[in-house]
């Protein structure tokens, strides 16, 4: 391996822009499901037009819509940057020093997507019932969703060629001048994915703000629905959602640059040398432990208190199996279906960059800053005035999820796609056959990636709870419907085997995705 001596050759390599050189299929595909995630916007437009400029003048241009619009973006501004600090000082703490049990420390900073966001929520409300607004709502938003940007930082760190940061040492910059120029640029792509991901759950979250009592756009937007129905203040809320969600999607693809951040060979065969933290390892450990503490004690230990309070008679089998299953199923297809759906638009993303690829993205994204709500209201008016038997149906619901959790699954994919080489694919489609070769070189070697991003889809479908309210079949109750029930009424012990179960059901989950992201980071 040649080494050069120009630093600037260590800086990731702009990628120049790309004419469509891929199968046909690859981009049909990815259109037809582009046009698909524009029907809630359609939606959305449709009751705009319908009623009125004046009609959106008075419900828009209102002194509440401006406080909700300051809330939702005081919670962004700092939540976002505060996730990514932290995120990337975990992750460099466990993955490059001695800190003790670093293994250890790599499971608890992803172990808090095990726990439902409102489940989170609902345990500090007990936990401190006093504590809530802007405050409560950063702290449990970072506790819930931290592991989204932790777990693709942690990813590339490991994949990063240490003879990178030698050469770089070896010219005579300093440790922090290595980290701002050779480490975090080839970190961007990780970081702004995670920001984006968390970005689009802060946007369209529910049951956390409710708890909080921190009024944001989906809040209002759902209380509004249920006590008033499907109005138009209601769609037009989302319509404000759906422009927060482009902006969002406008500065994460700018920031994100046109760099490629893939290598050829596995780099230096030789392990990476970790940092000794010295008079730093109590304080790096104090740092995880308290993460630990707020983000897994504090749920532990109400939920704890909710089970030992109800006794046997809150274990009603007759209802917790059916739940489960019908949970459990919903979750695997779901995951399934979501995750082939977003394949074409994340090779797009990564191998053919354009103007119609930004676009078919951005029609890609902006639902996961929808609720639940709204994508439901879609679906029920499509389906009531286009085809009827399709309502309450299975496969409305699936189609529903699909929709809800596309960013999840297309930012993995994204990320994975970009480390596999576009040598290796174009050699194998030189020889012919273009689909088998991006299966065999591209595909394959993405395999981790799209199985995390399936158990990340997996975990939002385990404890998503207002569309599948609207849209599931009659009879249909899964664990997050029958948890929300209960703690509607305020019986907390009632609730507390849903919320376990919930939380069981998605520690497999959670253990694939760490495993996917060890192996991606190994690749």
């Amino acid at each position: 391996m040649t080494v050069t001596t120009d630093l600037q050759s260590i800086r990731a390599i702009p990628k120049p822009r790309a004419r469509w050189e891929g199968p046909s299929f690859i981009l049909c595909a990815a259109v037809v499901t582009g046009l698909l995630s524009l029907l809630p916007l359609a939606f959305v437009l449709y009751v705009a037009l319908t009623s009125g400029w004046q009609a959106i003048a008075d419900l828009v241009l209102r002194p509440k819509v401006g406080t909700l619009l300051l809330n939702t973006s005081a919670l962004l501004a700092i939540v976002l940057p505060v996730s990514a600090v932290l995120a990337l000082a975990f992750a460099w703490l466990i993955e490059r020093t001695d800190i003790p049990f670093a293994r250890f420390w790599s499971w608890i900073m992803v172990a808090p997507l095990a726990v439902p966001a409102f489940v989170h929520s609902y345990a500090w409300s007990a936990f401190a019932p006093r504590f809530h607004g802007l405050g409560a709502a950063v702290l449990v938003s970072i506790l819930a969703y931290l592991p989204f940007i932790y777990l693709p930082i942690a990813a590339q760190l490991r994949r990063l060629d240490p003879a990178l940061e030698e050469t770089a040492q070896s010219m005579g910059k300093s440790p922090p001048i290595v980290f701002l120029r050779v480490v975090l640029p080839q970190l961007r792509l990780a970081i702004m994915g995670g920001a984006l991901l968390i970005g689009l759950h802060l946007l369209a979250e529910y049951g956390l703000f409710v708890l909080t009592r921190f009024d944001t756009f989906a809040t209002v937007i759902v209380d509004q629905f249920q006590s008033v129905g499907n109005g138009p203040s209601t769609n037009l809320l989302g319509g404000v959602l759906v422009l927060l969600c482009l902006i969002l999607f406008g500065l994460e693809t700018r920031l994100r640059g046109r760099e490629r951040y893939a290598r050829v060979g596995a780099g230096a065969a030789r392990s990476r040398r970790r940092s000794t933290l010295g008079r730093w390892t109590w304080p790096a450990l104090t740092l995880c432990g308290s993460f630990a503490l707020l983000s897994l004690a504090v749920p532990a230990w109400t939920l704890l208190r909710w089970l030992a309070s109800g006794g046997a008679e809150i274990w009603r089998f007759d209802f917790i199996l059916p739940a489960l299953g019908q949970t459990a199923l919903l979750t695997l297809s779901g995951a399934a279906l979501t995750t082939m759906a977003a394949l074409p638009i994340a090779w797009l993303t990564v191998r053919a960059p354009s103007r119609l690829q930004k676009l078919l993205e951005a029609a890609h994204s902006y639902v996961g800053a929808l609720p639940g709500i709204i994508i439901a209201l879609a679906l029920v008016t499509v389906t009531v005035n286009v085809y009827l038997p399709l309502y309450q149906t299975v496969a409305i619901l699936l189609f529903a999820y699909v929709l809800m959790f596309l960013p999840r699954a297309l930012v993995g994919l994204r990320t994975s796609i970009a480390q596999a080489p576009v040598e290796l694919e174009r050699a194998a489609t030189s020889l012919g056959r273009p689909l088998s070769a991006i299966w065999h070189t591209t595909i394959r070697l993405a395999a981790p990636g799209a199985l995390a991003s399936a158990a990340l889809v997996g975990l939002g479908i385990t404890t998503e709870l207002t569309a599948t309210l609207m849209l599931a079949p009659n009879g249909t109750r899964t664990l997050a419907m029958r948890f929300w029930a209960h703690t509607s009424e305020l019986d907390l012990a009632m609730a507390a085997p849903y919320a376990l179960l919930m939380v069981l059901l998605s520690v497999p989950l959670v253990v694939l995705l760490h495993g996917g992201a060890d192996r991606m980071g190994q690749a």
